[in-house]
């Protein structure tokens, strides 16, 4: 089963995709700040639909949406978010959420791990990551692990 893993950004929005521990691709959509936001969105939104044709996964997860104190930076990041739940759903492609602290749990056994932590275990767990990978890429990598590892549960509805 193939696993489409997304961190979303506006700026930056990094895709895993794997088929249990193995990686099948993973990168980062980068889009110029200069441009105005609904070229951002479209931006996202062609690079989506490209990643979607060329690998084709049959499930996507991505991260569930936190506030931070900065509401223009939270409503920014929603957008992109909201992007990256629309394309599959276009495609009549489940899409999963995650806490981040679920996911920093699943992958490095501390819900409160820094990036680096996540960095190093997805690169330790997923066969075919390059090292030179970015916290974009490996933080859409743990969203996608995080997934391979509790969909079981997520198909009787248990809350995790």
């Amino acid at each position: 089963m193939r696993i489409l893993g997304v961190d979303p950004g506006l700026r930056y929005t990094g895709w895993g995709v794997i088929d249990g521990t193995r990686c099948l691709g993973h990168g980062v959509l980068s889009v110029p700040s200069s441009i105005q936001i609904s070229d951002r969105l479209a931006a996202i939104y062609q690079g989506l639909m490209a990643l979607f044709n060329e690998y084709q996964p049959s499930e996507v997860a991505i991260e569930s949406v936190f506030v931070n104190s900065n509401g223009s930076s939270t409503m920014k990041l929603c957008m992109a978010r909201g992007v990256a739940v629309l394309v599959p759903g276009i495609l009549g492609i489940e899409v999963f959420e995650y806490s981040t602290t679920l996911i920093k749990k699943t992958i490095t056994g501390h819900g409160h791990a820094q990036k680096p932590q996540v960095n190093a275990m997805v690169k330790a767990i997923i066969s075919g990551v390059a090292c030179q990978s970015n916290m974009d890429e490996t933080d859409a990598l743990a969203v996608a692990l995080c997934h391979e590892r509790h969909k079981t549960f997520n198909k009787f509805n248990i809350a995790c």
